[in-house]
């Protein structure tokens, strides 16, 4: 525990200007940022006598080793570096709100061609329209198929789309008058854009206009006895009317606004944020959060909206902000809001009304969502502490391991070996510090050896990020070690378990790397498959946990998780060097350009015969890269020719190799889940 009197910085030397902060531990992470109208005023009260700070902050400025800062021209530029070193740095003493489920939201694909409607979660892509987000995905198909009748757009995938074009037919969609079958040429790409952008108006509340002209046109019918088309209108705007009645008016004068409610106690705070959109509910969100650091509701709040609006632009951000407590910087943060959505945004406490009404409920649904965290956090903690206490007692640990890796070995008979590394921490899956490795000692099919050359890549990356912080003496003649920026290192922390997918031979292998490497702190246990064995190291016996036991239940899911991943990379890998081709070879030379010379040429045997100018007529192929690609073709053993087996006949190698360098199909890319270790 440090003493913050040892960093702190010399009387004068911290500016009297608008800024943003960094607090580093002794390993050079940083671990806590915030943002000050003035650096010299909001620094000093951290230095203060420790007995008088906030419980939280004490532990934080005990925890660094030195502060660091940045001078902005202006408070506005202070919040966004602010937010922007919060996202980079994943600083442990900050509050970070994080979305208590992935909401679904309704997106319009504008992006494309042919626009499409679809549920859609996760981050959002430039082009596409959302609204919401949902409670329920099934509450957002409601709504969309009542409004295919009026405006039927495109609602199938592109693999559909594709086939339907291709031989000419549309799906159901198109036959029951919901989809207006573009794919087939019934309407052009101008038109079913202008059904698309209607159908966004009147999601984003613009309805009245809609409704008035489809009356006009239902009357019209009906004066010229075109009875059948009147009843379909009517039907229509029953349909609309339905649709806007799953969303009640809650606010007059079509009312644009987002209200962000608080609930709280001493250790963790819930927000719930309610989107109105046209005076009607359009969307809601919930987050949950642990109180790190020493904030109330107005802090509470002001790190909700950069959470909330810290990526939006336009739209996205409402015209009126309706929070329970004003932040500090409140001026600030409204002109933060404005530059994001371009206009003036009001953010204000509303005093009475429908407004306040809609707030108080707002309210009440954070503290159901407060509620129902609690007694799902308190039952998961219960269970997860009792089976670490289970695995600490059967394997004689000193402590609990709050910190387990657990490594896989995968191969087809030999071929692709490859290795997993996954993590559970307090004994929940962090995918983030997820690694995979291929083997590159040796080839072949040896797992006992795989296993020790894997665990001693990961052991000795973490001995040189110890090396980087200065925990471990670098021995004479390594030369100086770079500076750390403070992000979260990949091989950085060391587990207090280490367990392999195997028995006896497997752990003997881990623990020999770990005696190696002189790391004698990290336990190591094997799970054997076969009667679900802990196997320890130097014990010709196995420890038999109870079937029923917490502790084996979690053993087990590790393991799982291990082998999971393990195969996944390993079937991408193998797919990849099945399909893979002559121009894969050939350095510098990029997918977008592969499938331009496959697809000028018309397969890769006459690409082989074309000469060097030939080559350089394709777009974006220069000289130098076309006499690469001559000579790696030139290399290359050609295929010997296909046989059709019925006639004998030879099969002349004409058609196009759309595949090149692409995975198989029923092959998934790898995950962005996880880093790789080469």
């Amino acid at each position: 525990m440090a003493d913050p009197s040892s960093y702190r910085p010399q009387p004068g030397q911290i500016p009297d200007s608008p800024g943003v902060y960094k607090f580093r531990d002794e390993h050079r992470r940083v671990i806590y940022v915030g943002k000050a109208k003035s650096l010299r005023q909001r620094l000093a009260s951290y230095f203060q006598d420790v007995a008088g700070l906030h419980p939280r902050t004490a532990t934080m400025v005990t925890t660094a080793a030195s502060v660091e800062w940045t001078v902005v021209s202006t408070e506005v530029e202070a919040l966004q570096l602010e937010y922007s070193w919060i996202k980079e740095f994943d600083p442990r003493f900050n509050v970070k709100y994080r979305d208590d489920k992935s909401y679904p939201s309704l997106a319009v694909t504008m992006n494309e061609e042919y626009p499409r409607v679809q549920v859609m979660r996760g981050p959002k892509k430039k082009g596409v329209r959302y609204f919401g987000p949902y409670g329920h995905a099934w509450a957002i198909r409601e709504t969309v198929d009542l409004m295919l009748r009026v405006f039927p757009v495109r609602t199938c995938s592109a693999g559909v789309f594709k086939r339907s074009a291709q031989i000419g037919r549309p799906c159901l969609l198109g036959y029951i008058g919901k989809c207006s079958a573009p794919c087939v040429g019934r309407v052009t790409p101008d038109e079913h854009r202008e059904l698309a952008e209607d159908f966004c108006d009147f999601m984003a509340g613009r309805t009245g206009t809609y409704l008035s002209r489809l009356e006009k046109e239902m009357h019209e019918a009906a004066e010229e006895m075109e009875y059948e088309k009147a009843a379909r209108l009517r039907d229509d705007i029953g349909a609309l009317r339905r649709a806007m009645e799953k969303n009640a008016v809650v606010l007059a004068d079509a009312t644009d606004a987002d209200l962000i409610a608080v609930a709280e106690d001493e250790l963790e705070a819930a927000v719930q944020i309610f989107h109105v959109r046209g005076g009607r509910v359009r969307g809601q969100r919930g987050w949950v959060t642990d109180k790190v650091e020493a904030v109330d509701t107005a802090g509470l709040v002001e790190h909700a909206l950069q959470q909330l609006y810290g990526e939006e632009k336009g739209e996205a951000v409402p015209k009126e902000v309706l929070v329970p407590a004003l932040p500090e910087d409140t001026p600030v943060l409204s002109q933060w809001l404005a530059d994001r959505r371009g206009s003036q945004v009001s953010l204000r406490i509303p005093q009475r009304g429908d407004k306040k009404a809609l707030m108080e409920t707002v309210h009440r649904n954070a503290l159901q969502s407060l509620a129902l965290h609690k007694t799902k956090r308190a039952s998961d903690l219960t269970t997860r502490s009792r089976a670490l206490e289970e695995i600490a007692e059967a394997l004689e640990l000193d402590s609990a391991p709050l910190r387990i890796e657990c490594f896989d070995i995968s191969h087809l008979q030999g071929d692709d070996v490859v290795a997993s590394m996954v993590v559970f921490e307090d004994g929940l899956a962090r995918k983030s510090e997820y690694r995979r490795f291929q083997i590159k000692s040796f080839e072949g099919q040896d797992d006992v050896r795989s296993m020790h050359e894997v665990v001693s890549r990961r052991f000795r990356r973490y001995l040189q990020e110890k090396l980087k912080t200065g925990e471990w003496e670098a021995e004479e003649g390594e030369g100086a070690v770079p500076e750390d920026d403070g992000r979260p290192k990949r091989f950085a922390y060391p587990p207090q378990l280490v367990v392999v997918d195997g028995g006896q031979p497997q752990v003997a292998a881990a623990k020999r790397a770990l005696e190696e490497l002189g790391v004698d702190d990290v336990a190591v246990c094997g799970l054997a498959k076969r009667l679900e064995e802990v196997w320890l190291p130097g014990e010709d016996d196995p420890v038999v946990l109870p079937r029923t036991s917490e502790g084996l239940y979690l053993l087990q899911r590790v393991r799982d998780e291990a082998h999971r991943f393990a195969i996944q990379y390993q079937r991408n890998k193998r797919g990849k060097r099945l399909t893979s081709g002559p121009l894969d070879e050939v350095p510098g030379l990029g997918e977008s350009r592969k499938q331009a010379l496959v697809k000028h040429f018309g397969s890769v045997k006459k690409l082989r015969q074309a000469t060097i100018d030939q080559i350089c007529e394709v777009p974006g192929i220069g000289r130098k890269t076309a006499e690469t690609v001559a000579a790696a073709l030139a290399g290359a053993v050609p295929a010997g020719p296909a046989v059709n087996t019925a006639t004998g006949e030879i099969i002349e190698d004409e058609t196009p190799a759309p595949r090149v360098g692409a995975p198989p199909s029923g092959s998934r890319e790898p995950s962005s889940e996880r880093g790789t270790e080469q």
